[in-house]
Formats: C-alpha cells, structure tokens, sequence
C-alpha cells in the first residue's frame, strides 16, 4: 500500500490577526473588541466599508465584541441624517453591533475630566495664540518649533482659566487647551497639539450644555479606552498620530489601555469617495444625492443594486496590507456578477424597441409559454410568458443589410425566439424617412421551444417581449462618474467628469412578470445586465430600473 503524507492547510492570516494572537498569547487582553468610529459629516463610501467588515470580521472571528460609535466631537459638519445614514449602511453590510451603539459626544464629561486630569500634571495648559500663531510656533519638518508663551501657566491658573472657558465667557477662537509635550519633537503631531477649543455652536445630540470641544486626537483614544476597546485598527493616515495616541491613554491613566494599529487604505479606481467633492457634486445637482447610483457611498451601491455579500467578496478579496495600493472598478463588478448570476431569475426586457409581426400566426391567437428562470439554477423555476402575433424586438436585432457575421434578423435569415419559435424574416416596413417601423417573419409551428423538436438547427437567438402584454418602463444605464481616459482630476483640481455616465430610456419594452418589481429587486435581463428596481422612484405597478452592471467584463481573477 502506497505510504502519503497528510497535507496540513495553510491558513493565510494578515499581520493584525498576528498582532491579535501574539497579544492574547501574552495574556494583555482577554477579550477582544473593535470599533468603527465614523464621524457623521456625510455618507459611509466603499472604503469605510473594508473598515467596517474588517473591525467587525476580526470581532467575530476572535468572540469578541465589535461597537459602532459615531466620533461627533466636531458640530460645525454634523448632521442626524448623517448618523442615521451610517447606521443603516453597517446594519446593511451585516455587522451586527447588537446593542453597543454610542455617541463620543456621550462621553464629553469624562473627556473634560481627563483634561483636567493632565492640567493638575503639569502636562496641558491654557493659551491665548490664535490659530495663525500656533501654526507659526509650531516650526517645520526641519526644524523645532518655539515655546508657547503661556507654556509655564501656573496650575492653578490654567484650572481656572479652563472651567473659564466651559462656562462660556471666552469666544469663539480666543482661548484653546494644549497638551504639554514636546516642542522640538521631530514628530509634528507630539509639539504640544492643541486637546480643546472654544465653539459656541449647537451639537446634534449634546445641544447647547457643552461650547469647548475636544479635538479628535484628545478624544479618540479616550473613547476608546472608555468602551474597552483594544485594538483600534484604523487607516494608515493616523500612523504618525500613534504616539499621541498612545501618550494620551498614559497620562489620563486607564488600566487596560488599547492599542493602535494601521492598515492600509482601500483606494478604487477612478471614483470620487471624499467627501467634499460629493457634496459639492449634490450642492451643484450634477448627482440626484449622496445616493446617486453612480457614486460607491454605501447607499448609493445599495440603491444601484449592490448586495452586501458582493461587497464583503470585493473587501476579502482586497485584503488586508500595509502599504497604499489601488484596486480595480472592475473587481467590485465582477464580485456582484458573482453573486447575482445564481441567485436572479433571467427577464426578456427590450430597451430600445423595434415591432417584430410574425404574418402567419392567427391574429385573434395567443398562448402561454414556459420559460426557465435560470437554467443555472433550476430551483428559480419557470414563469408563464405570454405570445402572440406581435412582439418587441432590440433595434440592433434587425439589419436589411446585415455585416459580416450576424447572425441575427435580415432578409431571409432563422432565428429562434428565446423560449418560444423559429421565425424566418421576410422583410420590413419604413416610414417616409426611411426608418425602418416594423420587421416581418414566419413562424414554424414545429419549432417550439420544449417540444423535442431536433431538425434544422439556427445560429442566432433573440430574446423579445409580446407586444400587448408587455408594459413600458423608465431604465437608467450607467457608466463611470469619471472620465477613465482622462482620470478623476483636471489640472485645476476639480473632477473630470463624464458627460455620459447616465442614459435614461423612458420607453423600455419589459416582459408583464416585471410589473410587479419591488424596490431593491433584481434581475437579469437577458444579453443584457443585472438590474435592480429603483428604491426611491419605483411605484406600485410602475417599477423604475437601474443597471447595476453589464454581463461582460474583462476582469479575471489571477490564478492561485
């Protein structure tokens, strides 16, 4: 008997699952919890969705918690629509934060706490430098940056001077609160940052009880810190702000500080994520919202037709790295190919319609076909399909005069109808421009689709819809936001926008099952594309269709 080794699967782990074991081997934590702090000043977009599914994919591999709080310790961009947006996209990704749904604005006393904490350490103070100032004493990348003026504040003074300060009698801009650090540090972020500023603005759930302001830096690892979390994996940007963070979770004393971690970021290809330009794309009307289906925000993908299985493909796929690198538009495409092509029944759906009328079948006759709504899948079974004398055809499904190789209708040539007969075209008809109206055929009886007929065989096959059943719908076709020859920028910084990302059909011919099409439903329409119904201008009986992407692509995954 032949002797073979066992082979042992190599499970492939990124360097944060490393980080993870390695911690918990040395005993620092016992349960692991991860966190996803948006700030709510706009729309989560398919880069905060790797961050999401991340956080929440380690929590749940390691059984452990993940929370969602919404990092709102800036009230000058914040909106509740925001916060409830965000809320729905992590719902819908399927991270399940259970009931651990905080607000950093919960936390203000504590983080006023801590400040005051630092004071009485000698370790923040008081100053009276306006912006403009503290970005001149702060020095350069090469050299060190000047004393504050008001460094040495006395203790007590600067206790008093900050309870000043919440109590409101300082405007806006004329007092901060600096950590005590070190000036000449050749990290910029560690020359004594600014922890606090005076605001007098309303907060979208504090109100009107606080008008001091921690700054992101003072209260991240605060927040942290408070919730137990113990690995903030966040994106490499905040690398050089580590050891502020670090320092602060020192020196305002936590028994189990947390620990951050980078990863790198998740950049797509010729899209437009931040969240400026988006804004400014809704403010100018050239997108119908922060869910307009050309944009990758979460709602946007979701409305378009994306499904939260496509997107947590697309993100495992990307991996996890520690150096910037850009993915391909077409790897998301090819993930939602992936999902849909099983899961969606296959609908005849004509959009640019041309009168196919077959001459010898009775005119007062019609019947019921059956077809399949994906071969692929058998347990999507079959549908009713009604047929008569005339049927919608595409446009280019007919040529007079036809190229080399098509294999569709023109004089004289076979075709089958999906799902139904062999029509023979005779001819067509045209209008006084010389366009033409309507295509003629005849049908062989014989030939019925299902009936084991095995005689001639025919190169073409066209799909189509029957003339009075079908109904009449609005289809939008999209292409990219951005012009991908010429990239997301011009040279004045603005967006280089594609005057064609969107082509609205109004006079679709659609097969009668799809009348009855809910928001988010998705099919296939045949040598077509994957369709979703629209969420926000569907109706009742008059469903609106977006294309969430073409049947083609040239992507193919790299071999293993």
């Amino acid at each position: 008997m032949e002797n073979k080794e066992a082979k042992t699967e190599v499970v492939s782990r990124n360097f944060i699952e490393d980080i993870i074991d390695r911690d918990l081997a040395e005993g620092k934590y016992e349960t692991i919890c991860t966190r996803f702090p948006p700030e709510p000043n706009g729309y989560l977009h398919i880069g905060h969705a790797k961050s999401i599914l991340l956080n929440y994919g380690l929590a749940k591999e390691y059984g452990g918690k993940f929370n969602l709080r919404f990092d709102d310790t800036n009230p000058t961009k914040e909106k509740t629509e925001f916060v409830e947006s965000i809320r729905k996209d992590v719902e819908w990704l399927g991270a399940d934060f259970e009931d651990r749904l905080f607000f950093a604005s919960d936390y203000f006393d504590t983080m006023y706490e801590k400040a005051l904490v630092l004071i009485r350490k000698g370790l923040a103070y008081v100053s009276g430098l306006s912006a403009e100032e503290i970005r001149a004493y702060r020095g350069t990348l090469t050299e060190p940056g000047r004393d504050d003026p008001d460094r040495e504040r006395p203790v007590e003074e600067n206790l008093r001077l900050f309870t000043e300060m919440k109590d409101g009698k300082y405007p806006d801009g004329s007092m901060v609160l600096r950590a005590k650090i070190d000036m000449a540090s050749p990290n910029i972020n560690m020359r004594d940052p600014v922890i606090y500023r005076v605001a007098h603005l309303t907060h979208h759930n504090a109100g009107d009880k606080w008008c001091i302001y921690p700054m992101y830096d003072f209260a991240h690892p605060i927040e942290d810190a408070i919730e137990g979390v113990t690995h903030s994996i966040c994106t490499l940007e905040f690398e050089d702000h580590r050891p502020l963070y670090n320092w602060v979770v020192e020196h305002t004393d936590w028994e189990h500080p947390p620990k951050q971690i980078e990863f790198a970021k998740m950049y797509l290809t010729n899209v437009v994520t931040g969240k400026r330009y988006i804004k400014k794309l809704v403010e100018d009307g050239i997108v119908d919202g922060w869910d307009d289906p050309r944009l990758v925000t979460i709602a946007a993908l979701k409305r378009r037709g994306f499904t939260p299985e496509s997107i947590q493909k697309f993100v495992e796929l990307v991996g996890v790295a520690k150096a910037n690198s850009s993915v391909d538009y077409a790897m998301l495409e090819y993930c939602i190919r992936e999902d849909l092509k099983l899961k969606k029944p296959r609908m005849m759906a004509v959009l640019h319609p041309l009168k196919l009328i077959i001459d010898n079948y009775p005119e007062d006759q019609s019947e019921i076909l059956s077809a399949d709504n994906n071969l692929e899948n058998p347990e999507l079974g079959t549908r009713e399909l009604p047929f008569g004398r005339e049927l919608w055809i595409e446009r280019d499904d007919f040529m007079e005069e036809p190229v080399p190789k098509y294999k569709r209708l023109y004089p004289g040539n076979e075709v089958r109808l999906m799902h139904a007969y062999f029509v023979k075209c005779t001819g067509c008809d045209k209008d006084e421009e010389g366009n033409v109206t309507a295509v003629h055929c005849t049908y062989d009886p014989e030939t019925k689709a299902g009936s084991g007929f095995t005689g001639r065989k025919v190169k073409g096959t066209i799909h189509w819809v029957p003339a009075k059943e079908a109904f009449t719908a609005t289809v939008r076709l999209y292409e990219n936001l951005i012009d991908e020859a010429k990239g997301v920028y011009n040279p004045d910084g603005s967006l280089n926008l594609n005057p064609n990302s969107l082509t609205v059909i109004t006079d679709a011919k659609l097969e009668p099952a799809l009348k009855e099409a809910k928001a988010y439903d998705s099919f296939q329409f045949v040598r077509d594309g994957f369709y979703c119904a629209d969420s926000r201008d569907s109706k009742e009986g008059a469903p609106v269709f977006n294309r969430i992407v073409t049947l083609k692509s040239s992507f193919k995954l790299p071999k293993a």
